[in-house]
């Protein structure tokens, strides 16, 4: 059984470092979010494995549940789209 729950350990730390990567490097801001929503998803993955499944709702919660949608909707509202601010200048 531990070499089931080591491999899924070095898959999700695979995919945790990969996706924090992510959002420091992708140049879009959209895609920086989705990928921070998958970190921190993971993360709470860690938590579950660790026995501490009451970090892990709070990690999802207030995470992803609330500082995420945040930075969505902040995404969304202060977005321009370029075809519109093209027009409008010219």
């Amino acid at each position: 059984m531990a070499l089931y729950e080591s491999i899924a350990f070095a898959l999700f730390a695979i995919v945790t470092l990969g996706s924090a990567a992510g959002v420091v490097l992708v140049r879009d801001v959209w895609h920086a979010a989705l990928l921070l929503g998958v970190s921190l998803l993971s993360v709470a993955v860690h938590f579950v494995m660790l026995h501490a499944p009451f970090l892990a709702a709070m990690q999802i919660l207030v995470y992803v549940g609330g500082v995420l949608i945040l930075i969505t909707f902040a995404v969304m509202l202060t977005r321009q789209n370029t075809e519109t601010a093209s027009e409008v200048g010219s």
